[in-house]
């Protein structure tokens, strides 16, 4: 039997305008084809510890144990959530859209006994409400969502540190959707854990998830070492149970970048150089100015949906900077959304999201992060959705979504 040659991958030209993955800068691209070199080699281990650093200047943190871990951001939520919950603790989420689900089924999965605040998808939490609730539940963890993709909303955070720290709570953060896109602090807004993604608005692929852990989480999963099987000796007492992951076990991973670099797992050296990329693109730009760059172009996106007619899903105030949920007109009918989709990738090269759950066929989302927080895409993308909505018989506006969002940008930028 003849063995089939398919060719080498060739992916189609796209410009990926959903809520990310994104197009991912050429120039991480180049970092992520560099040579591999082995995962002890001195040079490896110096850039393990300048992406350290750098990721400290991404999450506006002195934390000392700020790494990756290798896998999608998931992979570090999952490991964030298995190694601070033990079973029985109680956590807390406040859930305003897919993704707070998803903390609230991995904290179940942990043992934890779950406690959700839910709000109507297109709301955010709101901080008071959020207060009484640690007050009343006393949970050992707080998991909260920054920014929900599936909702766009963006849930503040600045007020919720100094009550967990008055109340002994660890509070941990999702911030895959949100940072480098959004304001964000670690420090200083009291948050002990932070997980991320590199696939948003850090501009890079899927595959590597940043971490940061305050003093006070590394204490809590350092203490659960001690009942690991050959280390509790006979007779003692178990102070905690140990962390049912071997690969998302933190203790171990902190070990493996720390001084003894103990052996964990082979370093994923191209995801490594691209993660490195990301920070050192985001931190040469400046924290506040990707900030401002994403505002900028969120804001000229929403008008430019706005100008062509579109209705916005979602408390505006709240929404992240990076995401806008477009609703989908009523005169296209149930697969209408769909259709338009499909001519944006055929006729243009041009991605923007689906929903899911509640909205499922009732919005779409277009993106505007990372590297894809510009003009041209943005230009480009509401000129492209001008047309399909036409070729399928929506009326809109002639211009009308480019006109609304020049009129976001500086006048001498038009």
């Amino acid at each position: 039997m003849t063995t089939p040659n398919p060719g080498p991958v060739a992916p189609p030209p796209r410009l990926l305008m959903g809520p990310g993955p994104i197009t991912v800068d050429p120039r991480v691209l180049q970092a992520m084809s560099t040579q591999l070199v082995g995962q002890f080699d001195p040079w490896m281990t110096a850039t393990m510890n300048e992406v350290m650093d750098l990721y400290r200047g991404v999450f506006a943190t002195t934390n000392d144990q700020t790494f990756l871990v290798d896998g999608t951001s998931r992979a570090g939520i999952e490991a964030a959530l298995v190694s601070l919950i033990e079973p029985g603790d109680r956590v807390l989420v406040p859930v305003f859209g897919r993704f707070g689900h998803l903390l609230a089924e991995i904290a179940g999965r942990c043992g934890a006994q779950v406690h959700t605040l839910e709000v109507p998808w297109g709301e955010v939490v709101e901080p008071d409400r959020v207060a009484d609730a640690i007050r009343t539940v006393r949970p050992r963890v707080l998991a909260v969502v920054q920014g929900d993709t599936s909702t766009t909303m963006c849930q503040p955070l600045a007020d919720l540190g100094a009550l967990c720290a008055e109340h002994d709570v660890l509070f941990y953060c999702d911030a895959t959707a949100s940072l480098g896109g959004n304001a964000f602090r670690t420090d200083e807004w009291g948050l002990d854990a932070v997980t991320a993604g590199l696939q948003k608005c850090l501009g890079g692929p899927s595959g590597s998830a940043p971490v940061t852990l305050s003093p006070k989480a590394v204490a809590v999963i350092d203490a659960r070492r001690h009942v690991e099987a050959g280390i509790r000796e006979a007779g003692d007492e178990p102070r905690g149970r140990i962390i049912a992951s071997n690969y998302f076990d933190l203790a171990m991973v902190m070990d493996y970048w720390g001084p003894r670099r103990l052996n964990h797992h082979t370093e994923a050296t191209s995801m490594l150089y691209a993660a490195r990329e990301c920070a050192r693109l985001l931190l040469a730009e400046g924290l506040d100015a990707v900030v401002a760059r994403h505002t900028l172009h969120g804001q000229a996106m929403l008008e430019g949906v706005r100008g062509l007619g579109l209705g916005v899903f979602g408390d505006v105030a709240h929404k992240m900077t990076n995401v806008v949920a477009v609703e989908i007109p009523a005169a296209l009918g149930a697969a209408g959304g769909d259709a338009v989709r499909g001519r944006m990738l055929t006729d243009f090269g041009i991605e923007i999201g689906t929903s899911f759950g509640p909205l499922h066929g009732r919005v779409w989302r277009i993106g505007t992060m990372g590297y894809n927080a510009r003009r041209d895409a943005v230009l480009g993308t509401l000129a492209a959705l001008e047309q399909c909505l036409r070729t399928t018989g929506v009326p809109v506006p002639a211009g009308g979504g480019v006109e609304a969002a020049l009129g976001v940008y500086p006048e001498e930028e038009r």
